[in-house]
């Protein structure tokens, strides 16, 4: 079985679209750099790195040091699906970062984003 298109997508071509998208509604790229280490236990030298290297999002998702145990309380939909039902785990991790951005750029307070609350 083929792997699906995003997976293979680079990362780092991709963050601009999420820094723009939060700026669009008066957000900044620290937050969206914050959600980002949140998520995935990168360090901003980390994240910084990931987006020099020009990884895939397979390859990004899979060094990241510690994803957040509180991910899993992340629910609702992104793109048409819940994201708490999708099966393949690299797309559920994929869409709970893009469900993070949806809701920063929508104004949600950024310590109810965070859900520091397992």
């Amino acid at each position: 079985m083929a792997k699906h298109r995003i997976f293979t997508m680079s990362f780092s071509k991709v963050y601009p679209n999420y820094v723009k998208k939060a700026e669009k509604k008066g957000k900044t790229k620290d937050e969206v750099d914050e959600l980002i280490r949140w998520l995935t236990g990168y360090t901003q030298k980390g994240l910084e790195e990931q987006l020099e290297k020009d990884n895939d999002f397979e390859t990004f998702f899979a060094e990241a040091p510690q994803m957040n145990p509180a991910r899993r309380s992340i629910k609702g939909v992104i793109c048409g699906i819940r994201v708490e039902e999708i099966e393949d785990p690299l797309m559920q991790e994929i869409r709970y970062l893009d469900k993070l951005i949806d809701e920063l750029a929508r104004g949600k307070k950024f310590e109810n984003i965070k859900r520091d609350q397992i």
